[in-house]
């Protein structure tokens, strides 16, 4: 089951699955310290995220040491998608609030992806247009290069 949006009747999914988890659904409790290894995160990031409320409610062992599920890695995998996009977290936090609020939000949800959508392929263009002209100058100075061999 994937952890971003889930109803009794349809998953959501992104294009690529996440990756393997640890352990299996029912023995997937994990320290802060085993998500930091698997994520990259640090510990100071995942309380912040929780602290702010990109993190859904985070279970408590009964000394109060935070226990992560295999939903929460699979949640931490799309953060990290959305930060790569370069969309804002005060957006981030927005989308998991609607998350939270329920199905009636998954237009709402829609649109803020949408917009980050938008946002990728503008900075795509910006890329290429970018990628051209290193590769022109690069072909200016290979040819250069082999003029001055020549010579």
């Amino acid at each position: 089951m994937t952890v971003l949006e889930t109803t009794p009747a349809t998953t959501d999914i992104c294009v690529t699955a996440p990756p393997a988890h640890p352990r299996p659904e029912g023995q997937d409790y994990y320290t802060i310290s085993e998500v930091v290894a698997w994520t990259g995160l640090s510990a100071h990031t995942l309380r912040w995220y929780e602290r702010i409320g990109l993190m859904p409610h985070i279970d408590r062992s009964h000394t109060g040491q935070r226990r992560f599920r295999n939903r929460d890695l699979d949640w931490l995998n799309f953060v990290g998608k959305l930060r790569r996009t370069g969309m804002p977290v005060a957006d981030m936090v927005r989308y998991a609030e609607l998350v939270r609020e329920g199905d009636h939000t998954f237009e709402e949800r829609q649109e803020l992806l949408e917009a980050t959508r938008r946002d990728v392929h503008a900075r795509i263009a910006e890329l290429q247009d970018t990628l051209a002209v290193l590769d022109h100058k690069i072909g200016y100075y290979a040819d250069a290069h082999r003029a001055s061999e020549r010579a």
